[in-house]
């Protein structure tokens, strides 16, 4: 790591530590981050007396995990892309063009913060749905050994696509169609119904994104084993569910860099201008 990067570095999750603290004393803010999962919570609690197909147990304790993962989906790769977004239409982005090194802070500073608010956020879900839903297992060493390295790879693999969906957007309401496909992946990624129950190419469809991997990780660290029945193919498929996940990581990684320096490049003050002046036009 040359000087320039480790300066950069530093700079970002010094960044990234002080929005985190602004998120976290903004009311608006708090409620953004838990108001899909609260209500996806408080629905699966309404149908925590239907079950599995082919098993007795819990639906909505079932569907627990899930919910969580759609609540990473949401809070870190959406939020992202929202963030990178309305940064670029208010001048942020050009003005960190501006500095020394002050793109790759600016990066760092976001995806720190975000990825927090999103770790927060899932467990602040967590807690309530403990006492909730009866089965899940939240005693042992090893549910929470994989739930930690679901997490931190399943960030790894969507935080990079929030980047580049905002970093590719020309404004915050194009990132509609960014919530439509994220919508879309979930209905069919076995979130709130297994996707066993799905026809055969719409499986194909969920296993080929991480949005599936994350929720079938999520599930095998709070589910009881047996549930593992009731997933495409018999098991929890721990060493799958790693790999493509890491693919997808790895991925975006690569690819994320060069289209933000693109995305930087093309930063003018200019742009700005067009953009505050097509948002006026909406306001209006």
């Amino acid at each position: 790591m040359n000087a320039g990067t480790a300066v950069a570095v530093r700079a970002g999750l010094q960044r990234g530590r002080i929005e985190f603290r602004q998120y976290a004393t903004s009311g608006q803010d708090i409620w953004s981050a838990l108001f899909t999962p609260v209500v996806s919570l408080i629905v699966m609690y309404v149908l925590r007396d239907s079950t599995v197909p082919g098993t007795d147990f819990s639906l909505g304790t079932q569907s627990v995990p899930g919910i969580l993962g759609l609540n990473v989906v949401l809070t870190g790769l959406v939020g992202l892309a929202m963030a990178l977004a309305m940064d670029r239409e208010d001048g942020t982005v050009l003005r960190a063009k501006a500095t020394p090194n002050g793109v790759p802070g600016y990066l760092t500073g976001k995806v720190v913060s975000r990825a927090a608010v999103t770790v927060v956020s899932l467990f602040v879900a967590l807690v309530p749905a403990a006492f909730l839903f009866d089965g899940m297992e939240l005693g042992g060493a090893a549910s929470w050994l994989t739930l930690a390295w679901v997490l931190a790879l399943g960030l790894a693999a969507t935080l990079p696509l929030g980047a580049m969906a905002g970093a590719l957007a020309g404004s915050v309401q194009s990132l509609g169609f960014v919530w439509l496909l994220m919508m879309g992946l979930v209905g069919v990624s076995g979130v709130f119904y297994p996707v066993t129950a799905l026809p055969g190419w719409l499986q194909l469809v969920a296993q080929v994104f991480p949005v599936y991997w994350l929720g079938l990780g999520l599930r095998s660290a709070l589910l009881p084993d047996a549930l593992a029945a009731a997933e495409a193919g018999d098991s929890w498929r721990h060493l799958e569910t790693a790999g493509v996940l890491g693919v997808w990581a790895v991925v975006g990684l690569l690819t994320a860099p060069a289209v933000l320096r693109r995305m930087a490049r093309r930063e003018s003050g200019a742009a700005v201008a067009a953009g505050r002046e097509k948002a006026l036009q909406r306001q209006v």
